[in-house]
């Protein structure tokens, strides 16, 4: 083996594991979009877990309130027409967004008489995504989530 043929060696060997190194890089690259791109996949959207031909007014007593990622939940014990108690959980928007708006753990404390505006559950279970909350001195404060209205907008028609 000759000096020029150790040197070109070298040189292709080189080469071969830079362009080994760039294959990689894309493949994490690439790779690292796609697992981004599931969290935003798997979240649901306002008309897949709630139906908005079904608005609920509920008023009752806050059983619990969890300022939590991705949405926070507040909890309510509704009495029905029949007397019948059923605790409903009011999902909200991102914690920041209601504490933007000014709900908190202690604006909001565990036994507060409140009013909620919301949408259904689509599976009928006593969970709804809520456009306000109404304090009984008549406050309103909005929960910021994906509720037609619950920025505090008017909610725009479908096209």
């Amino acid at each position: 083996m000759t000096f020029e043929n150790t040197n070109r060696t070298k040189q292709e060997l080189k080469k071969g594991a830079q362009m080994r190194i760039s294959i990689s890089l894309v493949g994490v690259i690439v790779g690292g979009l796609l697992l981004a791109a599931v969290p935003v996949q798997a979240h649901h959207a306002f008309a897949a877990a709630f139906d908005e031909n079904r608005p609920l007014n509920l008023q009752g007593k806050v059983t619990r309130v969890e300022l939590i990622n991705p949405h926070a939940w507040i909890w309510m014990d509704v009495k029905g027409a029949d007397g019948k108690v059923v605790n409903w959980g009011i999902e909200g928007g991102p914690p920041t967004n209601l504490f933007r708006n000014g709900i908190t753990k202690t604006s909001l404390p565990i036994g507060t008489e409140i009013k909620v505006f919301a949408y259904q559950a689509k599976s009928g279970e006593s969970k709804c995504v809520g456009v306000f909350v109404e304090y009984l001195d008549g406050k309103k404060v909005f929960m910021g989530g994906s509720a037609p209205g619950a920025n505090g907008q008017p909610a725009t028609p479908a096209k």
